[in-house]
């Protein structure tokens, strides 16, 4: 038998051939006669392809099976049969279209011994298909999961659901289907092609089932018709026709659900308008649709017995009431929405539209929250509000969204107006950020709305994926009725975004905050906040207060950046809130730009730090010990902290200098009073110690600088400042003046400060190694004695303070001496 012949024989109608072969219905030479005039239309069937005859042949055997059954069945048959054999040509047709739809059912659904007699007389005939073709129409279902079904004449579907996801994985398993529809819609453009049944069949050429034939006129209609915004204003005459919509490339809801159901037909795809309401174009938030007349067309299809919906009006791109005109884009999720998802924006007029398990009433989807279509692509939840309407408790409204990727996330409020769809669908900053505050943590954001004064305000959510860098986009609308406004003290804008630390914060080096994305109560006018970091990095801070000047508001920070923890102490001059804003890099790109990091809301107001108070204005960014100071060697610090508070005025740092650097140290209140500080510091150096001695003058804060020549020759660099507290009232004495003869390994025991009293006697005590004579000289030379522990020691008299004392010693046999330090001598008070 040829393949011709053999594909002619067995290609008969499945959906015909069910229904004849019910046993009360058949005969034999009645299906003979049904079989003739299906193959008359078989022969000429555009739809059918070689992958599925072995299907149609398979049941077309199980069919032949029940009819031989069927002749057992009683005489009252036969006058049914002469029904089915006589069909009229327009039954033939409607064969056809339901041949063009159906396939053949699973095997296992059919009983042992008729699958194996399908098999079995499939393969005796059909060997000619072609085992590539087989593997391709079995790679195409694993891509497109649609299982065909019988076709159901109501909307509900029988037993569970089958979502988007249950069909596609995804929206690229139809670029092939996508890029056709879209370049044979230019082609037909440029030729002015305006008729429904050709362009239907030019978009939908090489479609392989009903899905793909489906997509390619959805991806027609989003790709070549504009949404008719001067005809929806009245400014023009509307376009409502499938060829005129065609023709002008432009029409408003109906246009789009016209066309969409005129072209599935002309491919054979049942396609039902559905007429309700939506919160699209026009739509005024809160309004009640309650003998409003529906507003809004779109489509319901069906796809292997069960019913889709799909919107093309909104998949084109969206309306801004604002400018009034169409912002053309591409929306994909309006391409057979779940219903669960569709209901919260399109409401049918006929309930059994709705396609949901449980359908809702109209004043529920009047309450219900706007959520555009970014919001369900997102896997954004909402947690809370309930409804689109809140009302303000105290003052304040809260909103609460989950998520599964991470997110950034802003909002804008403004003054309530009627239209939801004014103004742009996307933002790049924050508006109006001190009417509330919005914190994300690690799978929600939160947003407590805190309205300025009475009234209505609408409030849009913006959102987008972590990584992206294109601009947020609206996700959720609601309004806030705030009856009375919480007496609140003014916020500082946050351009940031959100409140703690940033979603981005872990990829940047963050790993964890002593502070978290709550207001922070500042106690005492101090705060100090620790970020634990995974890697060393730098960081920079800033703070801001509405009535903050710049100025003042650096003399506010210092920071500490350690390898594993960078530490922010913030002084508050002033009550109210202050934003402080971190910036991060990593310690060792120098190239890299720094990044936001975190964004905290510092509350205060009780004692705030007076101006006086404040760091001194030449302070460094790097305070404390730390990385760098580790990376020069510089290691074991008595005090690990930046700032040092002492009630003597005096204090002692010590460390450990492993490389044996050359280093310099700087006290200093104000820039211009750097150097009559100098006689308040005093260095020892012995063996890799290095001891820090600070006597202060009087109460105040002081820096202290410490720097390092790295390179022999090369210039002095900053290694760390420390900040010095000083609460002490009495003045402390100077140090020695020292000269650079007083080096490594000198060490001064007795006496410790630089200011002798006048005509009295003073006990000398110090350590200079390699010595051979070490002498006090004033108004005489006074020589110390080198005692058992290697100290040169001795009684010395001050004198009447016409002189200074100095400390001088001789290298050698020589009587050279060099002069270590020098002792100043109070003025001695003369007796009248």
């Amino acid at each position: 038998m040829s393949a011709k012949v053999a594909i002619q024989k067995f290609s008969f109608p499945f959906s015909c051939a069910a229904r004849l072969s019910q046993p009360d219905e058949l005969t034999q030479k009645g299906c003979v006669q049904a079989k003739a005039l299906a193959l008359h239309d078989l022969q000429d069937n555009p739809i059918i392809r070689e992958p599925n005859l072995v299907a149609v042949v398979e049941a077309l055997v199980h069919d032949e099976n029940r009819v031989q059954e069927s002749q057992k069945s009683p005489p009252m048959a036969a006058a049914k049969v002469l029904d089915c054999a006589e069909a009229s040509p327009s039954e033939v047709v409607c064969r056809r279209s339901a041949f063009e739809k159906l396939t053949v059912e699973n095997e296992d659904q059919r009983p042992a011994a008729k699958r194996q007699l399908s098999s079995e007389s499939a393969a005796r005939t059909i060997t000619v298909v072609k085992k590539s073709a087989v593997r391709k129409e079995a790679e195409e279902q694993r891509h497109l999961k649609l299982k065909p079904q019988r076709a159901t004449p109501c909307p509900a579907a029988k037993g569970k659901r089958r979502c988007r996801k249950d069909l596609f994985t995804n929206s690229e398993v139809f670029h092939r289907v996508d890029s056709h529809a879209i370049r044979a819609g230019a082609e037909l453009k440029e030729k002015c092609v305006y008729d429904v049944k050709t362009i239907a069949q030019s978009v939908t050429q090489g479609a392989r089932n009903e899905l793909e034939r489906i997509r390619a006129i959805w991806v027609w209609l989003c790709h070549n018709i504009e949404y008719d915004v001067s005809g929806y204003l009245g400014h023009s005459e509307k376009v409502s026709s499938p060829e005129e919509v065609i023709a002008t490339g432009r029409g408003v809801c109906c246009g789009y659900s016209n066309l969409c159901t005129e072209m599935c037909r002309e491919v054979g795809i049942d396609c039902q308008e559905v007429p309700g309401h939506s919160k699209g174009i026009g739509y005024r938030q809160g309004q009640s649709l309650k003998n409003v007349k529906s507003d809004h067309l779109w489509n319901a299809v069906l796809l292997g017995g069960q019913w889709f919906l799909l919107d093309a009006c909104w998949g084109a791109g969206r309306v801004d009431m604002e400018h009034e005109s169409f912002v053309k884009r591409f929306d994909d999720f309006y391409f057979l929405t779940d219903p669960e998802e569709f209901i919260d924006s399109h409401f049918p007029d006929e309930e059994k539209w709705q396609l949901v398990d449980a359908p809702i009433t109209q004043e529920e989807f009047e309450r219900r929250v706007f959520k555009t279509s970014t919001f369900f692509t997102m896997g954004l939840k909402l947690v809370q509000p309930h409804h689109a309407h809140i009302v303000t408790d105290d003052g304040e409204a809260n909103v609460c969204l989950g998520f599964s990727r991470p997110a950034t996330f802003t909002y804008e409020i403004t003054q309530h107006r009627d239209l939801l769809h004014c103004g742009a669908s996307e933002q790049k900053e924050s508006n109006n950020s001190s009417y509330g505050l919005l914190t994300v943590s690690h799978r929600s954001m939160k947003l407590q709305l805190l309205p300025p004064a009475s009234g209505v305000y609408n409030v849009k959510v913006f959102a987008r994926p972590e990584t992206a860098t294109t601009p947020l986009f609206w996700v959720c609308s609601f309004t806030v009725e705030c009856p009375t406004p919480r007496a609140m003290e003014e916020i500082p804008e946050n351009p940031f975004l959100s409140w703690g630390l940033q979603t981005a914060a872990g990829s940047l080096g963050v790993a964890g905050s002593s502070q978290g994305s709550e207001v922070a109560e500042v106690e005492e006018g101090v705060f100090e906040l620790a970020l634990k970091t995974s890697r060393p990095l730098m960081v920079l801070c800033e703070l801001v207060h509405p009535q903050l000047e710049g100025t003042v508001a650096k003399r506010c920070l210092a920071t500490q950046i350690q390898p594993n923890v960078l530490t922010c102490h913030v002084l508050c001059p002033l009550r109210g809130f202050y934003r402080l804003t971190v910036f991060v890099r990593d310690y060792e790109k120098t190239d890299l730009k720094f990044q936001n990091a975190a964004n905290f809301l510092l509350h205060c107001k009780g004692k705030v730090v007076g101006l006086d108070e404040l760091f001194p204005p030449n302070l460094g960014s790097v305070c404390g010990p730390g990385t760098r100071t580790t990376e020069a060697g510089l290691l074991k610090f008595s005090h690990t902290t930046a700032v040092l508070s002492t009630q003597q005025g005096k204090c002692n740092i010590t460390f450990h200098n492993q490389r044996d650097l050359e280093l310099h140290t700087v006290l200093s209140r104000e820039e211009e009073k750097t150097l009559t500080l100098s006689r308040h510091l005093f260095c020892t150096y012995t063996d890799t110690k290095v001891t820090v001695s600070v006597s202060l003058p009087d109460a105040g804060v002081y820096r202290l600088g410490l720097y390092a020549r790295i390179a022999p020759g090369g210039d002095f660099n900053p290694m760390c400042d420390f900040v010095l507290r000083n609460s002490c009232d009495q003045p402390c004495p100077p140090f020695p003046c020292v000269f650079s003869a007083w080096r490594k390994g000198c060490v001064l025991f007795e006496p410790r400060v630089g200011l002798l009293e006048p005509l009295s006697w003073v006990r000398f005590r110090v350590r200079v190694p390699g010595v051979q004579r070490v002498s006090v000289v004033g108004e005489t030379r006074t020589d110390l004695k080198l005692n058992k522990s290697r100290v040169w020691e001795g009684e010395v008299f001050s004198g009447n303070g016409l002189q200074q004392l100095k400390l001088a010693a001789a290298l050698g046999e020589s009587s050279d001496m060099a002069v270590l330090m020098t002792f100043d001598i109070k003025q001695a008070v003369r007796e009248e």
